[in-house]
């Protein structure tokens, strides 16, 4: 019955997500915007806890943080311990404002000791002017 519970709210939290990052896309695309993805390797016996920290960050920064155009954090397939994070900021400013919150300074001090390792892959987006295009569909 709690697994279930856990499942409906994650779909729940993934549907605010997408709402979220609808009404977050309508800003234009800069040259200083920050996408990144974030591979996260989490202890087995820490996952359910750590996926419902990561559940609840993403819904208060899209919630609450103007410049978090997209926060998307999934499991690999093969091992649902790998955590993968889209992430997706408006500008360097929005990330320094989104790491200085007190939400995600209760994420990462409550998260550190479930996480095995952690390695943040900055990109550079091709077309950085399709975001838009990208979170209406």
């Amino acid at each position: 019955m709690k697994r279930i519970a856990f499942i409906l709210t994650l779909i729940a939290m993934m549907i605010a997500t997408i709402a979220a990052c609808n009404k977050q896309a309508h800003t234009e695309a800069k040259d200083d915007m920050i996408v990144r993805i974030a591979e996260i390797e989490v202890y087995p016996q820490y996952l359910g806890e750590y996926l419902a920290a990561a559940a609840e960050i993403q819904q208060k920064s899209l919630v609450e943080e103007q410049g978090v155009v997209c926060l998307f954090p999934s499991q690999m397939k093969e091992d649902s311990c790998q955590i993968r994070i889209l992430e997706i900021y408006a500008s360097q400013e929005a990330y320094q404002h989104h790491i200085q919150t007190a939400h995600f300074q209760k994420y990462k001090q409550g998260t550190l000791h479930m996480v095995k390792s952690l390695k943040l892959n900055d990109l550079n987006p091709l077309a950085p002017e399709t975001v838009n295009q990208i979170f209406k569909r």
